[in-house]
């Protein structure tokens, strides 16, 4: 007796191979090393979002600087009120036969007027021990009418900080000051342009360099002996001259627009440059653009007007 042949069972199509769907550790490792660069994608990615928004914030758009207007009486005598000036032709004009009403008015006021004449001369001979006139109470410096700010001459100090000549002429040239010299015998002022570039000698007169902003050095230093060397590149001598460190107008208007935005930092919105006594300015290197930049380090004020919280 024949036994029938075994038949081995066919799998469907549809039939699921369980074992293929579990995940493995390759798997696993996979898909957390791909999770995380994607996370560490999206952080830099906002990072480098909130870096572009601060520095977009920290930019400063320049603006105008409302021109400085200083008082000073030239070469009048210092005073404590301001004498007389002279009538003009149209004024002179004016004054010739008033009426009789104008003339009782214009004696009691011009009785007035004596008085307190009267009363200033004695003062002023009373301090003076002498007195032909009241002078010019306003500040030194060239005259006319004006705030009583200190002058930026006077109220504005610039630091350099230079390993060699090659450095400081480096930072002088990136605002085009240029090193010039006076006196010692010479009627000329000397001085020297492209001091890093090329150096190259220029003379001038006084009169042009009326109202050139200008620094010289207070105390010997390194920086001076610097300036000392540019001067004889360019074949300029400096034996028993004042060394002159000259800003141009343009370099004068980024000192002014940083003492400004200080200023308002720090004390108020409203710029009062008549509240500033001293503004130091210190030359940097920039981080990433390169060249130079003048940065506030410190401001001294007049007065006791607390600062801006």
């Amino acid at each position: 007796m024949s036994s029938a042949p075994s038949v081995k069972p066919v799998k469907s199509i549809l039939a699921v191979d369980e074992s293929s769907m579990r995940t493995n550790k390759v798997d696993q490792t996979s898909s957390f090393l791909l999770s995380m660069i994607i996370l560490i994608g999206i952080a830099v990615f906002m990072l480098a979002v909130l870096f572009i928004m601060r520095s977009m914030s920290h930019y400063t758009k320049p603006f105008i600087v409302k021109p400085e207007s200083i008082e000073g009486r030239g070469l009048n005598a210092e005073g404590f009120e301001r004498d007389f000036d002279p009538p003009g032709s149209d004024e002179v004009e004016q004054l010739s036969e008033p009426a009789l009403e104008q003339t009782l008015q214009m004696v009691t006021e011009a009785i007035s007027n004596i008085s307190a004449s009267l009363e200033s001369i004695e003062s002023s001979m009373a301090a003076n021990g002498t007195g032909s006139g009241r002078g010019d109470s306003r500040q030194a410096g060239p005259e006319g009418e004006g705030d009583k700010n200190v002058p930026r001459s006077e109220r504005w100090e610039l630091k350099f900080t230079a390993r060699d000549k090659r450095n400081y002429s480096l930072q002088l040239e990136s605002f085009k000051i240029n090193v010039g010299a006076i006196g010692g015998g010479i009627a000329t002022v000397d001085y020297v342009t492209n001091v890093a570039s090329a150096p190259s000698k220029k003379s001038g007169t006084s009169k042009e360099f009326k109202g050139v902003l200008y620094f010289m050095s207070t105390t010997a230093n390194v920086l001076e002996q610097y300036e000392k060397q540019i001067l004889q590149t360019a074949g300029i001598p400096n034996a028993g001259r004042q060394v002159l460190k000259f800003v141009p107008k343009e370099t004068e208007e980024l000192l002014a627009q940083a003492e400004a935005a200080y200023y308002m930092e720090k004390r108020s919105k409203e710029v009062r440059i008549a509240d500033i006594a001293k503004t130091v300015f210190e030359c940097r290197q920039k981080k990433k653009a390169g060249g130079y930049e003048f940065v506030v380090i410190d401001q001294r004020y007049l007065g006791a007007r607390p600062a801006k919280k």
